[in-house]
């Protein structure tokens, strides 16, 4: 059969729903990043304090974790309609809230909720992908998902600080009410999938449910705040690893002994998805870490506003965007593995770029390292997903889905947690080195302070503290610069590892007869 022609047999009705799904996923992941260029605007509104406004964004990405594996039990027990449709209602509402929120504690709570509800949209999409649609259309499909997953999450920044710059950072929330009102009636009126099986409900295991909440909220939390605390040297952050440790010990024993786990981990048995998931765990670190370490450098080094950072960071959208309909063709001409040897090699190349950075750094310099990451990540998720979850059997697709979906926030935040305590760390060490360098006894260093105090001469006897506040910020500036050159280069080596863990996938196997569809 041709490709147009399998193409056209896709159900369009299912093909029109699925895309509804998919706008509320990408709706769900948006919001994760679209406030972090707002954060000030946000800050100033609400009256809130430097150390309470980072949790606008934490509270969201906790409570998103919790759901995430929850999504695949919760949408056997309701069906896949009312767990969807529950889902953005609750998401347009809290948007809604967020919205109208007039202090910090009342946006963190509704930030909360509104990560909760949304978050079980964006397995249960990934799950419906692979139930309704017969497996030889997964090169259409697929790159459908893996575009929104990779997108949401890099526009979100751009589109916050368009909307702020514009309008007032109340829109970041009050967009997504009306579309939210039509994915939730889309979904009442049009998904038909699969039934509920309420008798879920009396095995429904809620120490189970508590462990895993405890586990994942205490872990992203200490991911979240570890670094800015000097990890265990704070003694918040001791208590929140043990009760973490604590989590997870029951949440494991639950999860195999309980008569209906919450979660069930079978799926890790299988190699394909064990090995996707680990691939979709350093995606995360890439994709979001990428996502955070360009604006870092853009404020801080070259003063950018958010609205310049989000038209920098453009490009890489703009990039996964032309390369999804070229992902879903060599879907079917290339094995996937090859696929993904190119898109890591492609990422760790253009992290590798990126080494060589210095302040004067701009739009042009950023531009092929972007296009680079922007394609690669394509590459990558596409083929990825279909590892992971396109292999599996039907029954165990939802709970797996969960389970995939996890990996690729978690990675996240590891990865924004590690990047972070290296800057940092890093930083201080160039510091060190530097430091010792500009010593009084080697003349160019006289020179120069010579001729920055002549520049600041209008100051009268100031000049010399003043040349000697801006030499030492030169000093941190290369510092930082020199911190961030090692952190892409663990980036790449990570990149290039995962070349070689490729090794360890097995090749997927055709099609059946009748696809993995009309479920």
């Amino acid at each position: 059969m041709s490709e147009t022609a399998q193409s056209e047999s896709i159900d369009g009705r299912k093909l029109f729903t699925f895309l509804c799904m998919v706008f509320g996923m990408f709706m769900a992941i948006l919001d994760i990043q679209i406030v972090s260029a707002s954060l000030s605007e946000i800050q100033a509104g609400l009256g809130a304090s430097q150390d309470d406004i980072p949790w606008v964004q934490t509270s969201y990405l906790i409570a998103e974790v919790i759901m995430i594996p929850l999504s695949g039990y919760l949408s056997r027990m309701l069906s896949t309609r009312w767990m969807f449709a529950l889902s953005a209602a609750g998401f347009t509402i809290m948007s809604l809230m967020c919205a109208t929120a007039s202090t910090i504690e009342e946006m963190i709570i509704y930030r909360a909720l509104q990560g909760f509800l949304g978050g079980g949209m964006i397995p249960t999409v990934f799950a419906t992908a692979y139930l309704i649609f017969p497996r030889e259309k997964f090169n259409v499909i697929s790159p459908v998902i893996g575009l929104v997953a990779t997108l949401a999450p890099t526009i979100g920044p751009t589109l916050g600080g368009y909307l702020t710059e514009f309008g007032s950072w109340h829109w970041l929330f009050l967009i997504n009410v009306v579309p939210g009102i039509f994915v939730t009636l889309a979904a009442v009126t049009l998904i038909d999938f699969d039934e509920p099986d309420l008798s879920l409900l009396d095995h429904f295991d809620w120490y189970g449910f508590a462990a895993m909440a405890i586990f994942l909220g205490s872990l992203e939390f200490v991911l979240e705040e570890g670094s800015g605390d000097d990890w265990f040297q704070s003694g918040e952050i001791v208590l929140f690893s043990a009760v973490t440790v604590l989590g997870a010990a029951i949440f494991f024993w639950r999860a195999f002994t309980a008569r209906e786990p919450i979660v069930d981990l079978r799926a890790f048995t299988d190699k394909n998805f064990a090995m996707g998931s680990l691939f979709s765990f350093i995606m995360g670190v890439g994709l979001y870490g990428l996502t955070y370490l360009y604006p870092v450098y853009l404020s801080g080094v070259r003063n950018y506003t958010s609205l310049q950072i989000g038209e920098t960071m453009f490009v890489s959208g703009l990039a996964m965007f032309l390369t999804a309909p070229i992902a879903g063709r060599l879907m079917s001409l290339l094995d996937p593995r090859v696929m993904m040897a190119i898109g890591f090699s492609g990422f760790a190349i253009g992290t590798y770029m990126v080494t060589g950075i210095t302040h004067d750094w701009d739009f042009w310099e950023l531009f092929v390292p972007q296009i680079l990451r922007g394609c690669s990540l394509m590459l990558c998720m596409v083929p990825i997903n279909n590892i992971a979850l396109g292999m599996l059997p039907p029954p165990m697709i939802k709970n797996a889905s969960g389970l995939f979906n996890l990996t690729r926030n978690l990675g996240g935040a590891v990865g924004l947690a590690v990047i972070n305590t290296l800057l940092t760390n890093r930083q201080d060490f160039h510091y060190e080195r530097i430091s010792e360098t500009v010593n009084w006894s080697r003349p160019v260093v006289n020179e120069t302070l010579s001729n920055m105090t002549h520049a600041f001469s209008e100051l009268g006897q100031n000049a010399e503290t003043a040349a000697l506040k801006t030499l030492s910020g030169i000093v941190s500036r290369e510092a930082f610069l020199l911190s961030f050159s090692d952190v892409f280069l663990i980036l790449t080596g990570m990149f290039v590892a995962l070349v070689a863990a490729l090794y360890f996938v097995e090749r997927p196997k055709p099609a059946p007869a009748g696809g993995g569809g009309g479920h």
